[in-house]
């Protein structure tokens, strides 16, 4: 599948920035229906706690309540996107922080809020447990007695407490490994919690019809509306083809915007109220009851021979996914599976563990548990070449995994091009150049498999032959739309301004699975493609008796139908033919793909030894790739991955106190601005193809990914201050170099 040229390869502008910068862009907070009403939620208080009684008395008294609900009120539903393990409001215990316990719906938000000041709660504290290893303990608390009749829950069950999920990846004999090697190092590492950060916080509308076979209307910033509704026809028993979801634009996503939220509780307000609902969360909700990227604990154990070579790895992350495992569309954390990086090994074990505890539950965040994972692989390579004497480049190099490894988990990967982003950053970083006193610079690498899922598209024509690509298909911010119309055009030999995208509800197309994983331009670009052929077929089998010439002999050209030297446009066409069976659809499940894409970041840091301040000088990203679809798209995606990795790297922290989250502000909880971003290199290292079309690779996710490890190893390398937990804070740094004078 290779491109013309006509489209493809374009440094189109994103069709969606206009309405986005002008305000017309419709968000689910946008949405006004007909005897609205604005639903409010009361939250817990405590992290761990026996509801003892709810009076709402006082608060249904109040003039403009049209409902007020607990979870006495409703069915004993439970929710998730794969573990389906969390009430939609508290059932007689509370779990976190801002766990939902009442919620109202009045006539506007004003008396909604003085509702929830009048229900009273009386609770009986419990003993919580805020760690995740100590929830694993035998004597800690049971958070969740009834786990093991869960639905989705991993099978067999872990046999550890408060442990829902305990997964394993292995290859070779890993003890007989150790037995071999001449070194053994041993390391721990700690992640922190993060928001996804993005500018809307969700929010949703629903109108439910109160008659038994109605249907229920739904706008939400929810990037797999189909999931979503699925998820809802579980917990209310409504019949999944009764619910529509319709589109809304995404304020940014990141992850954090696949879950379900608040749109069963809403479903169920709506339902007893008999009005449409509104419930929009601010952002001390967001940071309090979001579903934050989650912190993990990250013990590697690896042996080596003298000369460098890595002869066995063990390692063991635990995952601290709060209260309830239902926000993450998968139980456990693939990304784990790069607890061995991208290096060659024969012998390796992987242990990662997903644990309850009393915190705020964790949802998925770009590329899930690989930045953690990372930042200690990377971070661990450091420090062994340091006790070994060798230089760290030069470690990797020996190390890296080549055409024709094993992954160190086993998987046999085609077109391996980790050495060359290795080879290709380390050029573009000058390694051989001398830095000047207390700056340093530090690399690591990681590689990215593409997601799969299911998307559906269909392509029909204007009556002036303009094509309209109809899908169910939100786009969550990262330009989605603008390459699958490029597609459409490169297809049909027309400008991309041509291609209108119609967004669908849910209603009106077949099941797609949504933004995710990396997966959009894979799968929902070979849905698109193929349609798109299909219509062009239907084009030249059209033209062909018009042209007089056979369909063979008929080509597009210029989005004309071409023949022995005569020519028709498309809307000549549809005006000769009727038009009416010139429509292309097709609907696409995607395999995982046996390529894998590389890539390899150096920072270069300066440290401040009077204050530890951390300033990044610059970030080289070297990236393995095929072709390139949007060259300004594929860039924004690169250096946005990087500017949220140094967030990552340096400052994103939500901070836990006794399970309250402290930081419930985005002017406590830091993101970076423009002023913290450093200048960013990117490095393209041509691969052979790619899995998607046009032979092209996703880009979405990989450089998030090592910014975090790179940046570590590079404050080592400045001022000798090893940090093993992130941030890396000044405070840290600071500390660090004290303990060094001593």
């Amino acid at each position: 599948m290779v491109a013309t040229g006509t489209a493809i390869g374009r440094s189109i502008t994103r069709g969606e920035g206009p309405d986005k910068v002008s305000g017309k862009s419709v968000y689910a907070a946008d949405i006004s229906l007909p005897g609205m009403l604005w639903g409010r939620i009361l939250r817990s208080p405590y992290p761990y706690a026996r509801i003892i009684s709810i009076d709402t008395s006082a608060a249904e008294a109040l003039p403009g309540v049209h409902a007020v609900v607990t979870g006495k009120d409703m069915p004993d539903a439970r929710i998730g996107r794969r573990m389906v393990d969390m009430p939609v409001l508290a059932q007689n215990v509370v779990r976190f922080v801002g766990e939902k316990v009442a919620a109202v719906a009045a006539i506007d938000e004003e008396t909604a809020d003085e509702a929830l000041l009048l229900i009273e709660v009386e609770y009986e504290e419990l003993t919580p447990v805020y760690d995740a290893e100590q929830a694993m303990k035998v004597d800690a608390p049971d958070l969740h007695p009834d786990m093991e009749s869960y639905v989705g829950l991993p099978q067999p069950p872990s046999g550890i407490r408060n442990a829902f999920a305990h997964i394993t990846w292995e290859k070779g004999d890993v003890e007989q490994g150790f037995k071999e090697s001449d070194l053994i190092f041993e390391h721990t590492f700690n992640a922190q919690l993060m928001h996804q950060g993005y500018i809307e916080p969700h929010a949703c509308v629903v109108s439910a019809d109160p008659s038994p076979e109605g249907q229920v209307q739904i706008w939400a910033n929810n990037k797999d509306p189909y999931m979503l509704r699925d998820q809802l026809s579980g917990a209310w028993g409504v019949p999944a083809n009764s619910i529509v979801l319709h589109p809304s634009t995404i304020g940014g996503d990141f992850g954090g915007k696949g879950s379900f939220m608040d749109v069963p509780l809403c479903y169920y307000l709506s339902k007893k109220s008999g009005r449409p609902v509104k419930i929009v969360m601010d952002y001390i909700q967001e940071l309090m009851a979001g579903n934050p990227r989650h912190p993990a604990v990250m013990r590697i154990k690896t042996g080596v021979m003298k000369d460098g070579t890595i002869k066995a790895r063990q390692a063991r992350a635990v995952f601290d996914s709060g209260a309830y495992g239902a926000f993450k569309p998968t139980v456990y954390l693939r990304g784990a599976d790069h607890l061995c990086g991208v290096y060659n090994m024969p012998h390796a074990k992987i242990d990662s563990y997903t644990v309850y505890t009393n915190n705020v539950p964790r949802g998925h965040m770009r590329s899930p548990a690989k930045p953690q994972v990372v930042f200690a692989v990377e971070s661990h390579m450091d420090m062994i070449a340091h006790e070994l004497g060798m230089d760290a480049y030069q470690f990797r190099l020996q190390n890296v995994m080549r055409e024709g490894d094993a992954s160190p988990i086993g998987h046999h990967w085609q077109q391996i091009k980790a050495l060359e982003t290795l080879e290709a950053a380390g050029e573009a970083a000058g390694l051989d150049r001398q830095l000047p006193a207390n700056t340093g610079r530090g690399m690591a690498m990681t590689d990215l498999v593409q997601g799969t899922g299911q998307f559906a598209a269909k392509i029909g024509l204007t009556n002036e032959g303009n094509p309209e690509l109809h899908m169910a298909f939100w786009d969550t911010g990262t330009g989605s739309h603008t390459v699958l119309r490029q597609m459409v055009a490169e297809e049909l030999t027309l400008d991309t301004s041509d291609i209108q995208i119609v967004l669908e509800n849910t209603g009106n197309m077949p099941y797609s699975s949504g933004s995710g994983g990396s997966r959009v331009t894979y799968t929902a670009g070979q849905a698109v493609v193929g349609a798109a052929r299909e219509l062009r077929t239907k084009l030249v089998e059209a033209a062909s008796p018009l042209l007089d010439a056979p369909e063979g002999q008929v080509s597009m050209e210029n989005g004309r139908l071409v023949a022995a030297g005569r020519s028709m446009t498309i809307s000549e066409v549809i005006r000769r033919t009727g038009g009416e069976e010139l429509t292309g659809q097709t609907s696409v499940t995607s395999e995982t793909p046996e390529l894998t894409s590389f890539c390899t970041q150096i920072a270069e840091v300066h440290v401040d030894t009077d204050t530890g301040q951390v300033t990044v000088d610059k970030i080289i990203s070297a990236h393995d790739i095929g072709s390139i679809l949007n060259p300004l798209n594929h860039q924004g995606q690169v250096e946005g991955g990087m500017i949220q990795g140094l967030g990552y790297a340096l400052m994103e922290e939500l901070h836990l106190e006794d399970g309250h989250i402290s930081t419930l502000s985005l002017g406590d909880y830091k993101i970076p601005t423009s002023a913290d971003v450093p200048p960013m290199e990117t490095v393209l290292v041509q691969g052979d193809s790619g899995p998607a079309p046009y032979e092209s690779k996703g880009i979405g996710e990989s450089s998030n990914i090592p910014v975090a490890g790179a940046i570590a190893n590079a404050v080592f390398d400045a001022v000798g201050v090893r940090i093993t937990n992130l941030p890396v804070t000044a405070e840290k740094v600071l500390a660090g170099l004290r303990a060094l004078e001593k």
